[in-house]
């Protein structure tokens, strides 16, 4: 069969988008691994299906390049709903469910989107410089003095396969802390298995634990290998954050048709 799709990328976190409103498609775990394998399909980080729900504007259905349903995806979240503005479901705000419940996001100008993240309620401070957080996804954050300097596969793959989170995987974040409420974050992606450009999740994550403690509403610039970020919150003290926006480019690269064997 031909199988049409569209391209997206958000500050480089690249994803293929298919509409199924019609819940005409139903791709097995490899076939998504093909299309999202580099060398010998589209090549993504992963791949997502915008689906009919007659309670929200949509649904979300995320797969990681493994092949295998994912966690939420924060950036993939942005380019979805990007998508669905591209794709006759124009509206100025938006509420649709995804794995981890219901979001939101507003299209604030052209190409430029923030999505309205789950609370976290609960950070776990293993040390000054390690801490452990879901933000719809699970993430490991380290803060190191030398970014740049880290290598991300190596030291990532070693957290993410080690005892602990072996058996469900982490991401695993290293982060700088250039000024206040200014970091730089690289992430090593569990179902990608490789550093990926930028990852909203662990942005997300990254900011949470190192923005000011104050309880008025927080921005955090983020820079990653692929751009810039933003995640705004409400603060009310070390384990309770909410009101938690993503901001960032969520872009459209090209639209494009595969014949599947």
């Amino acid at each position: 069969m031909n199988l049409s799709f569209s391209k997206y990328q958000g500050t480089g976190n690249d994803f293929i988008i298919i509409d199924n409103r019609k819940s005409l498609l139903h791709l097995t775990t490899e076939q998504i691994n093909f299309l999202c394998n580099r060398k010998f399909g589209i090549g993504a980080d992963g791949l997502m299906l915008l689906e009919e729900n007659k309670n929200y504007d949509f649904e979300m259905k995320y797969f990681n390049a493994d092949g295998k349903e994912g966690s939420m995806c924060g950036n993939g979240g942005r380019c979805m709903i990007q998508f669905a503005f591209d794709n006759e479901i124009k509206k100025e705000h938006y509420t649709f469910l995804a794995v981890d419940g219901v979001h939101e996001g507003i299209i604030a100008t052209e190409s430029f989107v923030e999505l309205k993240m789950q609370d976290v309620t609960n950070i776990d401070y293993r040390n000054d410089n390690t801490f452990v957080l879901n933000t719809g996804s699970p993430h490991f954050i380290q803060q190191v003095k030398n970014v740049d300097a880290i290598n991300v596969y190596e030291q990532g793959k070693k957290i993410r396969y080690n005892d602990e989170f072996n058996a469900k995987g982490i991401n695993v974040n290293f982060v700088e802390q250039i000024a206040d409420n200014i970091i730089k974050v690289r992430t090593y992606e569990r179902g990608v298995e490789d550093e990926t450009l930028s990852c909203g999740t662990g942005v997300t994550a990254a900011a949470l634990v190192f923005g000011e403690s104050q309880t008025v509403l927080n921005t955090v610039q983020v820079h990653t290998s692929g751009g810039k970020l933003s995640v705004k919150f409400e603060k009310e003290n070390n384990q309770l954050f909410k009101n938690i926006w993503l901001c960032g480019a969520a872009t459209f690269v090209f639209k494009g048709e595969i014949n599947m064997l």
